[in-house]
């Protein structure tokens, strides 16, 4: 009488019997295989969800560089515009949701350049690096050397005098009342952030375009 034959299949040119140890470690390995994909394809749609909403906090010109090089479809931008005027909850909930499947939709390089994008926006400029260290510097200035005043007040003539020495005289004793406290450690009082801001906003202000003077409607004379 013929013997029945093993079922089985075949890995790597050897067989593996049904119900042996090889097929059941195999079939483990299998499906350990198969959870983690699924985890890492929610994983993926999480983030590209997140990516999605994130769009919403992209300038407007940003957003044109984006779709002038096919990264954002137009579709894509119409719905995150709408998003923005919804200001019902669950209605927006919809709206983010739907941006998020559009977003699952676009190719690598797309939501490579979107990343980017947002990355890009994320860090602060050269010039606003710049301007800030320049802050910094200008306040340390004023604290340490009385004849900073005077370099300042010519770069800022139509400075308040009077309550930019209250300042400066506040902050350096908040300073010295701390220095006298050894092993406490170095916090700065109101004053030498208020004398910071001041600097940064006169800064700011040198940093702004001259507006454009009128033509004059007087004719020339002949």
């Amino acid at each position: 009488m013929s013997r029945k034959p093993t079922k089985g299949y075949y890995v790597r040119g050897h067989f593996v019997a049904e119900g042996s140890e090889l097929d059941l470690e195999l079939k483990r390995e299998l499906k350990g295989s198969a959870e983690a994909s699924k985890t890492d394809l929610k994983k993926a749609s999480d983030h590209l969800q997140t990516l999605g909403e994130s769009l919403l906090t992209l300038g407007q010109s940003v957003i044109a560089r984006l779709v002038a090089a096919e990264h954002l479809p137009e579709k894509l931008v119409d719905a995150v515009s709408d998003a923005k005027r919804i200001t019902n909850f669950e209605g927006r909930r919809r709206q983010m949701q739907f941006i998020g499947k559009l977003m699952r939709k676009l190719d690598e390089a797309s939501v490579t350049a979107i990343e980017a994008a947002l990355e890009e926006q994320r860090r602060p400029s050269a010039a606003a690096t710049l301007a800030l260290h320049q802050a910094e510097q200008w306040r340390d200035r004023l604290l340490a050397n009385d004849d900073a005043l005077t370099q300042w007040l010519q770069h800022d003539p139509q400075a308040d005098v009077q309550p930019l020495r209250a300042l400066i005289r506040q902050a350096r004793k908040d300073a010295q009342a701390v220095s006298e406290r050894p092993g406490e450690a170095q916090r700065h009082g109101k004053a030498y952030r208020e004398l910071f801001q001041l600097v940064r906003a006169t800064l700011g202000r040198d940093d702004e375009p001259e507006p454009a003077t009128a033509p004059s409607s007087t004719p020339p004379l002949e």
